[in-house]
């Protein structure tokens, strides 16, 4: 019975990371819905593990070490492979010059950084209640929301049509993740409303934002995630 509750949650963590390979096996090969699915399902893994482990107590340093290597495929590597793809029709051509490499290599920046800001958070017993930086899972929802919206209802076509501005938005995408911004996390230190305005405010914003703009909605609600919790910077407390 103890080997049951000291593991359960490590096999939510397995889980993750079994539903992020299959996310990122599917969208090599163009399957864009059957990533989308992996990446829901692995949102939801990735909740329940910490969720369990608290609920249990069993919160182990191998739990702490296997979600952080299921993230990085989950939320690191398949952001990066989304971004390799959207600037794979450029080749190796870049404001008109031809560089002596592949532009789509430049994507798996996401990845790199992916990976710093995992380590980073490991090491930071700070960010108890809320984020110093984008979180991966967040940064995940965002770039592959406008490669889903786009490759579904053809929403921000201006982006993937230049070069450019897909790196432009691989550098962004990089430096939130290891900013020092804080970001709004869904845990609660009270269940009093007054303490918990950002995640109220943020919680309604991202339902309408899905309700009224559906597919295109996805990115976006990430977008609107950042700009409450900046402007709630001040109210985000360890």
């Amino acid at each position: 019975m103890n080997f049951i509750k000291n593991n359960l949650a490590n096999v939510f963590t397995l889980a993750n990371l079994f539903s992020g390979s299959i996310g990122v096996i599917n969208l090599i090969t163009g399957n864009y819905e059957i990533t989308a699915i992996c990446i829901i399902l692995s949102l939801i893994l990735d909740f329940f593990d910490g969720f369990i482990a608290r609920a249990m107590k069993s919160n182990s340093e191998l739990g702490v070490q296997l979600d952080s290597l299921a993230d990085m495929v989950s939320f690191g590597l398949l952001p990066g492979v989304v971004m390799y793809k959207a600037l794979e029709p450029f080749g190796t051509q870049f404001l008109g010059v031809d560089l002596p490499f592949e532009i789509k290599y430049i994507g798996l920046f996401i990845t790199l950084f992916s990976c710093l800001r995992l380590a980073i958070f490991n090491l930071d017993d700070e960010q108890t209640y809320y984020f110093k930086g984008l979180n991966t899972p967040s940064n995940t929802i965002l770039i592959f929301g406008l490669y889903y919206a786009f490759m579904e209802t053809g929403a921000f076509k201006i982006f993937f049509d230049h070069s450019a501005l897909l790196i432009f938005i691989t550098l962004i995408s990089s430096l939130l993740l290891v900013s020092p911004v804080k970001m709004i996390s869904m845990k609660f230190k009270s269940m009093k409303i007054a303490d918990n305005y950002p995640k109220v405010a943020l919680a309604i914003g991202v339902i309408l934002i899905l309700i009224f703009f559906k597919t295109v909605g996805i990115p976006l609600s990430m977008l609107y995630y950042i700009l409450i919790s900046v402007i709630f910077q001040k109210q985000l407390k360890a």
